[in-house]
């Protein structure tokens, strides 16, 4: 309620019980200047009892009057039957005069303490009605009764059945119920007219309590019209016994049916009712509009001056009470009765005054006594003493043993939330009876028959809405939520509740998190969240537990089969646990069990289905809607520009981004269906729609996990879809949704990427993009009438073409980051906008890369034509502009390691650059051209900036030896240019050659030999081979120079140095055997150039000597290559048909047979060159070393003579006779040394 307000005060100890004031009150007055909640202990502890005054509009407690003795009470006061705060509606009620206790009277409590509903209490109920059932044992009287069941809450209303059929035979509504229960329960039952003696008491209660509020207690009566109340009121039949049916009555107009509407100027009780609202659902909604046929009047509304939270022993109540409370004696607060001194108090008397007290926390009760309506004494009773008046003994315990039974009996078989359950006893009998209402209508007639059905199904929305709003809810209770939600559904009629439907379904669809898709993969995963683990309780109720069993009487043949269950006799609610039930008082809340995210997202999207129908069903058809009166103006909408803020300027944003994209149509911004802006439809639509593009969303990023890239592609167009339908309708763009769209195209982006690089499964992926359910097509319907959904079409077309799929994925990530400068989103959202830019960049590192490729094919195809072409040149520009591109992305966002990456990949473009430009010119007259130079440079550049980009190798180790690999490799391959194809028409050979030596002495410097990586073959290989290339250039360099006898001598120096270099890198190699064989004949060549200047026999023999010595180290590339050709001999036997890839890249066998030859000539050469000055010194000085030495060498020279003379001699024997040959020099010592 409006005012309605909690007291919260814990309760004194059992001493200080019962201080007064129970209650707070509206517009700030204070009732009663104490504890707000106290607690009783009656009956030698059997009963504990504590009452919380949750909301009162009772005026403040004043001291009733004491009327003097004798004072005759038939005699009607001055103010009698008037409207009075003091006494509130009990005054007139007392008559009958007022609705008193009405059918929906706890649903006005309930909407009133939502938060108390389905979770905190037990019962709510109007006072009567739990008295009467506690009476039960002790009274004859017949019970009737409605039971709800809202979460662990029971709603008890009376159901006044006479009243029922008395409207039956009005409307025709309820016949099924009246037959059923006259062929059933009690045929000749009805109920018994007052006597005169009943109004009679009733008058002079009325008359008493009045005069108990004058203040000078004496008697003035009335003139002769003081009867006509009496005698007017006596044709209602509304009293204690049972409640008014309010629709089809009118109350006299002589009672104002709002007691809160009196004199004393206080605000109306009644609140705005709210349905209640998530998101878009309205805000404030009256119930008037929600009820066709009147329901509002029903008495929707809590009418009573106390609400009050009840804890007896352990059941939890909240309770309406209308008891006037007045200050006085000793005690604050009692309460005021009267009693007829000929009558003693009987039990059912003693147990009404008890309870009473007990609820509303009065701590004692003034009686006072009369005889035929003369006043003749006061009497004060403690609350706790009531029990033990004289003829009115009753146990506090069997009290509390029967509202335990009872609530347990209940609680058991109460168990289908939105059912309207019927508690009935007839009048005598001992027998009582719970019926379901609700099955026993749906086998007949209509169910919207039940009255009940709508203030039920309100309340459970209400109460689902309310747990709904709690930010820290517990995702345990998301069960209890949707149950709630399903049973509301289920019981209203989606033609009438339209809005209440769509709210509900989209609530439903709340339950499902559909949480950022990546997070779900690492540390939380909404999916386990919600499964059935926290939900599945053992103390769930199953409706039909054998438990129920318990309370049937299937066994007594005389018993009706309709009764849900049975009390045999009221006499058993009186034992102790008798019906103790085993059961928690819940819903069956198991939440679904979402095995997987699509299982997940088809649930809520079928929830969005649900809600949008609704919507959609209510919305009026063009031909429905009235015409235009041609006497009222068209209010034009308008708006100074400066006026509008920032969710205005994000609209404008946005049409302008539309617009750009192409994608803006005619009439945007406004809905073809002919919705209202700012209507409930169009709130809830929006809701819907955004709730289904997020669905959408979730379930593409699913797909794509599973690489279902033309399912993905599909939901991510129905994803854009849903929004481009929203950004029509919405009227106030939220930045949040934009956001969304711009994760909606980044993952389009990705979904197009991946289908582009997976082109060879395009006709799978083309089947699962077409496939289509029938859900997601009525979705799509509903979105169709308010939008073309053609927004984002550009980006969700499945192309077959390469480059088309490229530039889609690029523009859609050009868009999204486009969004995210709106309103700065990229500074609220930096990880989504770090992850767009990188996107970017790697696009176009993919575009860059593909028009690279399409050059290299087309400069690979160029045969005839030696000049580069106009369409190659297009492509360079096309791959060095989106190269450009993503390392700007990539540097805006620090990403040093992609865009070092970048950085190669241009630098890889510079080298195809320079290599189209090496074919201009005749290949004999070829010459290193200026071009290729010139991009060579620049590819060393981009090499260059990349590592200055990565800083150091720790940063990323595999990319900075990349790196460093391509670095090296360029120099390598432009100082290999040069020197075999030397620019001489340009260059002097001097500069020539300080070039290709700085150029080599660089890629050595990027070339890392000793790191142990996959490389390092790769690396040495490539050192060895610049020393080898720098050794023969100096080497060439020494046979061609004359003159300069110090720079002959620098040459001669390295160009020995790099030969024993690359020897040593060769040597670390085991595929490289003839490599290592040509250095060393080269080494040989160089030492007989060096012999051939010599003049003295000494220098010539140790020159010699060296010559001979490198021979014998030849031994390994002969072992080397011996060992492959013995495999490959080996092979074919094993297998006939060995694949090519087996045999060594390195043995080349032509290659193998020309070093074999040129090495046999020139070990020949050098033997016979020992021998010969060998011979020549043994003339002159006898040294038995040189005859050793000279012997062995003839004995080779002439093995060798007879080897090579034997033509017809293998491969394979010629390498054995040479390994046998350098194995004797060895031995031998080859020369003198």
């Amino acid at each position: 309620m409006g005012d309605s307000k909690e007291a919260g005060a814990e309760c004194p100890p059992a001493g200080a019980a019962a201080r007064g004031g129970l209650s707070l009150l509206s517009q700030g007055e204070s009732e009663e200047p104490s504890a707000q909640g106290s607690a009783l202990f009656l009956g030698g502890n059997e009963v504990k009892s504590r009452a919380v005054v949750k909301y009162s509009s009772a005026p403040p407690r004043t001291a009733f009057a004491r009327l003097e003795e004798k004072t005759d009470l038939k005699l009607p006061p001055a103010n009698w039957l008037r409207e009075s705060a003091k006494l509130g509606p009990a005054g007139t009620t007392i008559l009958g005069n007022s609705k008193k206790s009405k059918p929906f009277s706890s649903f006005g409590m309930a909407y009133d303490f939502i938060d108390s509903v389905g979770n905190d209490v037990d019962v709510v109920s109007d006072s009567e009605n739990i008295k009467k059932l506690l009476k039960i044992p002790y009274s004859k009287s017949h019970v009737s009764m409605a039971v709800h069941r809202i979460g662990r809450t029971l709603l008890l209303d009376e159901l006044d059945i006479q009243e029922l059929f008395m409207r039956s035979s009005q409307t025709g509504d309820w016949t099924w119920l009246k037959e059923f229960y006259q062929r059933l329960i009690d045929q000749k039952w009805q109920r018994k007219k007052k006597s005169k003696e009943h109004w009679y008491q009733k008058a002079i209660l009325s008359k008493f309590l009045y005069y108990s509020i004058n203040g000078d207690g004496a008697a003035q009566p009335v003139p002769s019209t003081a009867e006509q109340p009496e005698s007017s009121s006596s044709d209602q039949t509304n009293d204690s016994d049972g409640a008014s049916w309010p629709a089809p009555f009118e109350m006299p107009s002589s009672v104002s049916e709002d007691p809160s509407a009196s004199s004393q100027g206080s605000e109306p009780l009644e609140p705005s009712y709210i349905v209640g609202h998530v998101a878009s659902a309205p805000k404030e909604q009256n119930l008037t509009t929600l009820f066709n046929d009147g329901e509002n009047s029903q008495g929707l509304k809590n009418d009573f001056v106390r609400n009050i939270l009840w804890t007896f022993e352990d059941i939890h109540m909240l309770v309406g009470s209308n008891m006037p409370i007045f200050g006085g004696g000793r005690y604050p607060a009692v309460s005021l009765r009267l009693r007829d001194n000929n009558k003693p108090i009987n039990v059912l008397t003693g147990i009404d005054y008890w309870l009473d007290n007990l609820i509303c926390n009065v701590p004692e009760l003034v009686m006072c006594f009369h005889v035929n309506g003369i006043v003749q004494k006061y009497e004060m009773i403690k609350t706790e003493e009531i029990p033990n008046l004289e003829n009115s003994n009753f146990s506090t315990k069997v009290i509390k043993d029967i509202a335990q039974n009872i609530l347990s009996f209940l609680k058991s078989n109460c168990t289908k939330e939105g059912h309207t359950y019927w508690l009935f006893k007839a009048s005598g009998s001992d027998i009582v009876k719970l019926y379901d209402l609700t099955t026993l209508c749906e086998e007949t007639e209509d169910k919207y028959q039940n009255p009940f059905t709508m203030p039920v199904a309100i309340l459970l929305y209400k109460v689902a809405c309310n747990m709904m709003m709690k930010k820290n809810q517990n995702k345990k209770h998301y069960g209890t939520i949707r149950t709630l939600l399903l049973n509301c559904v289920k019981l209203l009629d989606k033609s009438r509740h339209p809005q209440i439907i769509a709210s509900a379904n989209y609530m439903l669809s709340e339950l499902f998190q559909l949480d950022e898709p990546k997070k779900e993969e690492s540390s939380e995963s909404p999916l386990n969240e919600n499964s059935d683990e926290s939900y599945s309780e053992e103390e769930e109720e199953m409706p039909d537990s054998d438990e129920n069993g318990s309370y049937s009487t299937s066994s007594d043949p005389s018993d009706d089969n309709k009764a849900v269950a049975i009390i045999k006799s009221v006499g058993e609610l009186s034992v102790p646990e008798k019906y103790k039930s085993i059961h928690q008082i819940r819903p069956s809340c198991t939440f679904p069990v979402c095995h997987d995210t699509e299982e997940r997202c088809r649930l809520v999207l079928s929830y969005v289905l649900e809600g949008l129908k609704s919507v959609d069903s209510s919305i009026k058809k063009e031909s429905d809607l009235p015409a235009a009166d041609p006497n009222t103006p068209i209010p034009l909408k308008y708006e100074d520009e400066s006026t509008r803020g920032g969710p205005e300027g994000l609209e404008k944003q946005m049409a302008l981004f539309l617009d750009k994209m192409g994608s803006l149509q005619k009439g945007n911004y406004s809905s073809q269906s002919g919705m209202i802006p700012g209507s409930w439809q169009h709130k809830m639509k929006l809701q819907l729609i955004l709730k289904s593009s997020k669905a959408y969303y979730v379930l593409s990023d699913a797909a794509m996990s599973l690489q279902k890239y033309g399912r993905a592609l599909r939901y991510i167009k129905l994803a854009l879809q849903s929004h481009d339908t929203y950004c029509c309708l919405c009227t106030n763009m939220l930045s949040e949704v934009l956001l969304f769209l711009s994760q909606y195209l980044t993952l389009c982006g990705d979904i197009q990427l991946m289908l582009a690089q997976n082109a060879n499964n395009r006709a799978a992926h083309l089947e699962e993009f077409n496939y289509q359910t029938k859900e997601d097509q009525e979705i799509l319907h509903s979105l169709h009438r308010e939008s073309s959904c053609q927004g984002f079409a550009w980006a969700t077309d499945l192309s077959t073409d390469l480059e088309s799929q490229l530039s889609v994925s690029c523009k859609c990530y050009e868009a999204a980051n486009e969004i995210l400068q709106f309103s700065d989103l990229k500074s609220q959202n930096p990880e989504h906008y770090v992850q767009v830019l990188k996107r970017m960049g790697n696009i176009r590192n993919e575009m860059g890369v593909f028009y690279m490729n399409q050059a290299a094919a087309l400069q690979s195809e160029r045969v005839v034509s030696k000049s580069v072409s106009t369409a190659e040149q297009q492509l360079w520009k096309k791959s060095f502009s989106c190269f450009e591109k993503g390392i700007h992305n990539f540097e805006s966002i620090d990403d040093a390691t992609n865009a070092a990456l970048l950085l190669c990949n241009t630098g890889r473009l510079m080298r195809i650059c320079a290599q189209a430009h090496c074919g201009a010119g005749d290949e004999f007259k070829r010459e290193f051209s200026p071009e290729e130079g010139l991009y060579y440079n620049k590819a060393v550049d981009y090499y260059l900036k990349a590592l200055r980009s990565l800083g150091t190798r720790d940063i990323h180790p595999a990319v900075w030896d990349s790196v460093n690999w391509e670095l090296s490799t360029t120099y390598f391959t432009m100082a290999t240019l040069q020197q075999d194809y030397a620019p001489l028409s340009r260059k002097a050979q001097e500069q020539i050659e300080k070039e290709v030596s700085e150029a080599m002495m660089k890629s050595l410097k990027y070339c890392d030999v000793d790191s142990v990586s996959a490389r390092q073959p790769l690396c040495q290989y490539r050192a060895a081979t610049i020393h080898h290339r720098l050794a023969s250039m100096y080497h060439s360099c020494l046979r061609n120079q004359v003159g300069d006898e110090h720079l002959r001598k620098q040459h001669r120096v390295l160009a020995d140095l790099h030969y024993s270099k690359a020897v040593k890198l060769f040597q670390l190699l085991k595929d490289a055997p003839c490599e290592l064989l040509r250095v060393q004949l080269e080494r040989v060549a160089f030492a007989e150039f060096q012999m051939s200047s010599q003049n003295s026999n000494v220098g010539k023999l140790k020159t010699l000597s060296g010559a001979l010595d490198i021979m014998v180290r030849t031994k390994h590339a002969f072992q080397l290559i011996r060992k492959e050709l013995v495999e490959e001999f080996d092979q074919p036997k094993s297998d006939e048909s060995p694949p090519a890839a087996d045999s060594s890249p390195s043995l080349n066998r032509e290659e193998v047979i020309k070093l074999l030859s040129i090495f046999e000539s020139r070990l020949s050469f050098l033997l016979l060159q020992s021998i010969k000055l060998l011979s020549s010194t043994k003339k002159k000085t006898s040294n038995t070393d040189e005859d050793g030495v000279l012997k062995t060498n003839k004995q080779i020279y002439s093995q060798l003579l007879r080897a090579t003379a034997n033509k017809n001699a293998t491969l394979l024997e010629r390498i054995d006779v040479l390994l046998h040959l350098l194995d004797q020099l060895a031995r031998g010592g080859g020369g003198v040394q």
